[in-house]
């Protein structure tokens, strides 16, 4: 390769480490939310909680670490499920392609900008509905894997296939239909921060800004 041209590792993981410890962290943070008490104390510092103006007053305040925190807490089981087979799905692709340190570095950007996301449209919000979930991290995951393997085949509900780039499109327009629609308890702007701001996180990697890299990256 050229020099300044990022090289990504060779060997191939089903259980690439970022992922692996992704799955492991959200898992045990959920079992301690099955304890009520620890999980009252989870949600109040933890959670994603609107970021009120001066003259609101609220029990459960906004901190900065929330940016970062809010995505290894869900709501059910099936909320970390779901959030967690999608990263392992398209995660592990990607994963293997960039190497570790990218990937992570990738992965909490997208939860960080999906946070704040979030903050904007829930500012002064209700103070009684926290954000939570690994929903940002996983729909910038799906967004870099539909722009990696533009033509690989998804298959919804396991029979009818999708190519990845019309999936990716696809849902980021319902995402964006659901959260014009008004409120509701799936934080969809989130979702789609977390999109937006790995589209502009890849494209600045592969020398597509104004700002380049000390590496492009290519594929």
């Amino acid at each position: 390769m050229n020099s300044g041209t990022y090289q990504p590792p060779m060997q191939f993981s089903v259980f690439p480490p970022v992922i692996k410890n992704l799955l492991i962290l959200n898992g045990l943070v959920f079992l301690a939310q099955l304890v009520p008490d620890t999980n009252i104390m989870l949600q109040t510092w933890f959670a994603l909680w609107p970021v009120l103006s001066p003259s609101s007053s609220v029990s459960a305040p906004f901190w900065p670490w929330q940016l970062i925190s809010y995505g290894f807490l869900h709501g059910s089981f099936s909320h970390l499920a779901f959030n967690m087979f999608a990263l392992w799905m398209f995660g592990v692709q990607v994963e293997n392609s960039w190497g570790s340190k990218r990937f992570a570095l990738f992965y909490f950007i997208c939860v960080i900008g999906a946070a704040l996301a979030q903050s904007v449209v829930t500012f002064g919000g209700p103070p009684w509905i926290p954000t939570v979930g690994a929903s940002g991290g996983v729909f910038g995951i799906l967004l870099s894997f539909g722009m990696m393997f533009p033509n690989q085949p998804i298959y919804l509900y396991f029979m009818f296939p999708v190519k990845a780039k019309w999936f990716v499109i696809g849902y980021g327009v319902m995402e964006l239909i659901a959260g014009l629609s008004g409120p509701s308890m799936v934080a969809n702007f989130a979702h789609l921060g977390g999109m937006g701001i790995g589209f502009f996180l890849i494209q600045y990697w592969r020398g597509k800004l104004p700002w380049k890299p000390d590496e492009i990256m290519y594929w």
